[in-house]
């Protein structure tokens, strides 16, 4: 255990390293979910009827909207590693093999809560009004931490399994798809109905809905909130837990 603690902090501190030197991109997603947030609020805001101010209701599906865009940040990151010869450097040292991909992992939950930040910050100047508890600003953190990691690690299996940086790019289209086809937007019974069982069923709806009914208790929510957040929580986990293990097993078969 005190290698793996040691080799996990050894690879999170090239990860954030990584991240400081690659200023262009960390400019592109924190500027990108800002751009979507002014351009859904005052373009379409005026037409959109959520049953409370649409600022309330949208911001928390940018936010999570960001993370899929930093996701598909890191499946790029990860086929550099695997393609660039550094994978073939740490092959041969001591090293756990999902270790590697850690430090992706934790420098993408470091960037990603830079840009909640950055947003929250947009999203209050622009008439959001959080009503959420120093333990609901926590919850709803956490909340968005947990759905970080699970498809922060969806995209680390992707890189690792790609031969390109084009085929690793395309992974953006996937991941900044899902929160359009949820409640990130619009409510999910104004979608059509071959979309909205979809939406209704997918992981990142429970999410929205949880961090929404933590930061803003004026936004119509769901009948059983408590139930949404424990489905929400099960699926991060269980996603989580699932791509990660599939990474390090792809990893560790990569040749």
């Amino acid at each position: 255990m005190t290698y793996v603690l040691r080799d996990v902090s050894t690879m999170t501190v090239r990860g954030l390293r990584l991240v400081s030197r690659d200023v262009d991109a960390m400019i592109t997603a924190v500027l990108l979910p800002v751009i979507i947030l002014l351009m859904f609020v005052l373009i379409f805001g005026g037409a959109m009827d959520t049953g409370t101010e649409y600022i309330n209701y949208v911001t928390p599906g940018v936010i999570l909207l960001a993370a899929g865009f930093g996701a598909a940040n890191t499946a790029l990151a990860v086929e550099h590693d695997m393609s660039s010869g550094m994978v073939e450097r740490l092959r041969s040292m001591p090293v756990t093999a999902w270790t590697v991909l850690s430090g992706h992992v934790v420098a993408s939950l470091v960037k990603n809560l830079v840009t909640t930040t950055v947003v929250f910050g947009v999203s209050i100047l622009m008439g959001f009004r959080p009503e959420a508890s120093p333990l609901e600003w926590l919850a709803a953190v956490g909340m968005i931490l947990l759905f970080v990691g699970w498809i922060t690690w969806l995209a680390a299996l992707v890189g690792v399994l790609v031969r390109s940086p084009d085929a690793a790019g395309g992974f953006s289209f996937f991941v900044m798809f899902l929160p359009y086809a949820s409640s990130a937007f619009v409510p999910v019974d104004t979608l059509p109905g071959w979309l909205r069982g979809f939406a209704g069923h997918q992981p990142v709806t429970p999410v929205i809905e949880t961090v929404r009914g933590l930061v803003s208790g004026d936004v119509p929510t769901v009948a059983d909130p408590a139930g949404v957040a424990v489905l929400a929580v099960v699926w991060c986990l269980g996603l989580g837990l699932a791509f990660a293990v599939a990474a390090g097993l792809a990893f560790r078969a990569r040749r």
